[in-house]
């Protein structure tokens, strides 16, 4: 049986990039405030799996591909984990621990279930 090719496979992508980039550019031509542009971008790139399609098309350039993804990939975290110590020093100065506590447990959550995710993905692959 034959794999399929990178374009086999993320032809819907592929599609859904080029209509993305083509509405970020007119709603820009016409004024359209750029906040918005960015979080409708966002929205549309979340739920339909833009990012890991552009992930995978990036980590295909040969030495380089996935050196690039995990320049940006590993500092999500970093940031995710400095994002909860500001909030935790705010929330005690402010006198919320209780708040602190659920960031805390949210992103140690958060960064488990990823990790636990992505070791499971590759003891049972889909293919």
């Amino acid at each position: 049986m034959t794999e399929p090719s990178f374009f086999q496979v993320y032809k819907k992508h592929i599609i859904l990039w080029f209509f993305i980039a083509v509405f970020i550019l007119v709603a820009l031509k016409l004024g359209i405030d750029q906040k918005i542009v960015v979080f409708i971008t966002l929205v549309l790139g979340l739920f339909t799996q833009l990012f890991a399609g552009l992930a995978a098309l990036l980590s295909m350039i040969p030495f380089i591909g996935p050196l690039i993804v995990k320049v940006f990939a590993i500092p999500f975290f970093w940031i995710l984990n400095a994002l909860g110590y500001f909030v935790g020093v705010i929330a005690i100065k402010k006198g919320y621990s209780n708040e602190f506590i659920k960031s805390r447990i949210l992103t140690i959550a958060l960064l488990v279930g990823i990790v636990v995710g992505y070791i499971i993905g590759h003891i049972f692959p889909l293919r």
